[in-house]
């Protein structure tokens, strides 16, 4: 199975529980055909670049999960069809998704600042 990322955008006017169910209408569609979700997240609603289906705006989902080709086809199809979808994009991750969280990254990040406060401490002596 190979890594993909799909980033969705889905109709401004799709609230709420509207715009939960059409999440969980799509995580569905990938589970029923065998993938795994990796990562979800909803970015909210953000102004778009420019115009699409004449909207100006829209919610932005990230979703990352493991699958097979034929079950792409299938979920982008799907998100063809549905009318609360606006525009989407799917990416093959040719090294995988990396799953840091953020306390990690923030802890690496700080032994790395004092190592190289350690090392400047005795290039100073």
């Amino acid at each position: 199975m190979r890594t993909y990322e799909t980033i969705f955008i889905v109709h401004p006017e799709v609230a709420g529980d509207a715009c939960a169910a059409v999440i969980e209408k799509f995580k569905g569609v990938l589970t029923e055909q065998g993938a795994e979700i990796l990562k979800l997240d909803e970015w909210g609603v953000r102004k778009l670049a420019y115009p699409v289906k004449k909207q100006s705006r829209g919610s932005y989902v990230y979703l990352a999960y493991l699958a097979e080709a034929p079950v792409i086809a299938e979920f982008e199809r799907r998100m063809r069809i549905d009318d609360a979808v606006i525009k989407f994009q799917t990416v093959m991750l040719e090294k995988g998704l990396n799953l840091t969280t953020a306390a990690e990254s923030e802890t690496s990040e700080a032994d790395t600042k004092e190592e190289s406060e350690a090392e400047t401490e005795t290039e100073k002596d």
